[in-house]
């Protein structure tokens, strides 16, 4: 059976405050997750008017193993291929730290203004178990941060809980809109610790 949107866990689920596993070999149930996670975040994207499933983490689908996929285009929303990123590791940070928008599949309806490295070099294996490493700029590695924070089991709202400004929520129309920190947040932080 294939994953779907249904599939993805949300906060407060406690898993995704765990650290994800080290994967050692990479056999045909690996395989299956991974194609459960492209499938989950494909059908979110379905649900969804104004955004894009850009990337999913397996703890998002309930399975605590260091693995991260990635759409191939991030232009090109008729581009449904994903990479595929098994334990990941961010090697170097560099460039500005930069504020921007994120949103997250496990974060219902919530987004935040989260700084974030502006380049980052990263190593992983690929399906075919051999290490390969990338260098990553811009909104890309915005998205490997986010991903692969959540392999550690840290998630956005973590890196901006001390900052009432920086909550935003989408509008039927598209845009986002400020939070009142006061009512949506910090009231139902329960939700969010």
């Amino acid at each position: 059976m294939t994953a779907t949107r249904k599939d993805i866990i949300t906060l407060p689920n406690p898993h995704l405050r765990q650290r994800s596993k080290k994967i050692g070999v990479i056999t045909d149930e690996i395989r299956a997750i991974i194609a459960d996670m492209e499938a989950a975040t494909l059908d979110w994207e379905d649900s969804r008017k104004h955004e894009v499933g850009v990337a999913l983490a397996a703890v998002q689908i309930d399975k605590l193993l260091r693995i991260v996929v990635i759409r191939e285009d991030l232009d090109d929303k008729k581009n449904r291929t994903f990479r595929v990123f098994i334990n990941p590791v961010i090697t170097k940070k560099e460039g500005k730290i930069v504020k921007d928008y994120e949103g997250c599949l496990s974060i219902k309806d919530i987004y935040g203004k989260v700084p974030r490295y502006s380049k980052i070099r990263v190593k992983a294996l690929g399906l075919d178990g051999d290490e390969f490493r990338v260098t990553i700029e811009g909104f890309m590695a915005r998205v490997f941060q986010h991903e692969i924070d959540h392999t550690n089991g840290i998630v956005f709202i973590d890196h901006i809980k001390e900052n009432p400004q920086a909550f935003y929520r989408l509008g039927d129309d598209g845009k986002l809109e400020e939070l009142n920190y006061e009512k949506e947040i910090k009231d139902n932080a329960s939700l969010w610790s």
